[in-house]
């Protein structure tokens, strides 16, 4: 039952089911089915339940979409699936429920995709696209090969204006540049986001399109989405009308989280401090968090509270704390001595701060790291990159080690996707 699902050798199986709660949704997906080619006498009524008693009995779709409206516990009930569905099951679930802990909690479990009631025909056509390119696409662990390393860094400022969207543009220009690794630079400022600007791209529609939406969010939206910078990195940012609220429960940042983490080696993001309230889970699998601060008086205050926010919230991401824009010639607010004292611990790294630099940097549309690479904040930079990938290489990317979820007997087919070569383009 746990053996990676083989299409090649599976020719007696459906390859659609439905188990639908209400007639409204399979008024939707009838002619859907249709037009896909699906049998239309696989659309059943009944959801979860109905699911887990008919697959007991009968061999498993290749493609299930199954409604958990009317179920009590979805993650209890997906578990009892699981147990009766073959290997190479790619798994559609719908519900009414938008909550983002449940729908983290599904994907992890290996479901496919989780669609929000009332459903969008359109998103729908593509969640069944995206099962049906699964299914169809290389299959690189048929040959044993393992899932493709990958690790998250966030860039966190304790104030605006300490430099942290500099330094995040900088460590993700290295990456690709200096290591050759596929990097996405992901910045959820969504109004006043730098990313783009400092690599003097256009920003696109890519970032507000996915928090509109968030059904859209698959691998080919990502590749669609991300404007490339280089052979090795491509960003996806935006510059929303400042008129315009983006409303979100978060649900869209953790699926772009999710795809990038099939799609790139490296994940670099620049998260705005009040992130960290509003949409706590998008630090969940983040291994490294890079703290930028000062050494003044209200950045020492916040260091030690979001010091201790992480501590409490994400406990499993090791902490950098780097003091940005040091006076070369003066003293500062505060010495690091007191400043060290206050928080409770070293800092790890030092950048000193050279306004020429930063000037000759936004004037060229280039990234700070790149003008300074000969100066000493430059090689401050260099070494925290170095910093980042030796710290989760010591622990062989352990992401890329953890057990199978509950699901896992159902699909592997999520680390067949499409691993990004070293040499191939991330966007």
């Amino acid at each position: 039952m746990n053996a990676p699902f083989n299409p090649r050798g599976s020719t007696t199986r459906e390859p659609f089911a439905a188990f639908l709660c209400d007639d409204s949704t399979i008024d939707l997906i009838r002619p859907l089915a249709h037009e896909m080619g699906f049998s239309e006498e696989r659309i059943h009524k009944g959801g979860l339940r109905n699911a887990v008693q008919t697959l007991s009995v009968t061999a498993s779709p290749s493609i299930l979409f199954v409604d958990l409206s009317e179920s009590g516990d979805p993650l209890n009930d997906i578990g009892a699936l699981a147990e009766v569905c073959e290997p190479g099951t790619v798994v559609i679930a719908t519900g009414h429920l938008n909550d983002v802990r449940l729908y983290r909690d599904l994907i992890n479990s290996g479901i496919q995709d989780y669609l929000l009631k009332p459903l969008d025909p359109e998103a729908l056509r593509e969640a069944f696209n995206q099962a049906q390119i699964l299914l169809a696409g290389p299959r690189h662990a048929d040959a044993g090969g393992p899932e493709h390393p990958h690790f998250m860094t966030a860039f966190i400022g304790v104030r605006g204006g300490v430099g942290a969207s500099t330094i995040a543009s900088s460590v993700a220009w290295l990456l690709s540049e200096k290591q050759g690794r596929s990097t996405a630079f992901l910045d959820l400022d969504v109004h006043f986001g730098t990313a783009a600007l400092s690599l003097d791209l256009e920003p696109g529609r890519g970032l507000t399109d996915a928090i509109e939406n968030p059904a859209r969010i698959d691998g080919l939206f990502i590749e669609r989405a991300m404007v490339k910078a280089n052979e090795h990195l491509a960003v996806l940012s935006a510059e929303a009308p400042i008129n315009q609220p983006m409303l979100t429960d978060g649900t869209a940042f953790f699926q772009l989280q999710e795809e990038m983490k099939q799609a790139f080696e490296c994940t670099v993001v620049d998260l705005p401090r009040n992130m960290l309230v509003q949409h706590p889970h998008l630090m969940y699998e983040v291994q490294t968090t890079v703290l930028v601060t000062e050494f003044t008086l209200a950045a020492t205050r916040d260091s030690i509270r979001i010091l201790s926010w992480l501590k409490a919230h994400a406990p499993q991401s090791n902490v950098i704390v780097v003091v940005n824009k040091v006076p070369i010639n003066g003293p500062a607010e505060i010495t690091r001595k007191d400043f060290e004292s206050s928080i409770e611990r070293a800092v790890d790294l030092v950048i000193p701060f050279d306004s020429k630099l930063a000037t000759q940097a936004a004037k060229l549309g280039k990234t700070f790291a790149e003008v300074a690479k000969a100066t000493k904040a430059g090689q401050t930079l260099l070494d925290l990159t170095n910093r980042l990938v030796s710290g989760v290489e010591g622990d062989e990317f352990a992401a890329a080690g953890r057990g199978k979820s509950l699901l896992g007997k159902l699909t592997d087919l999520k680390g067949l996707l499409p691993a990004k070569k070293a040499k191939a383009d991330p966007a």
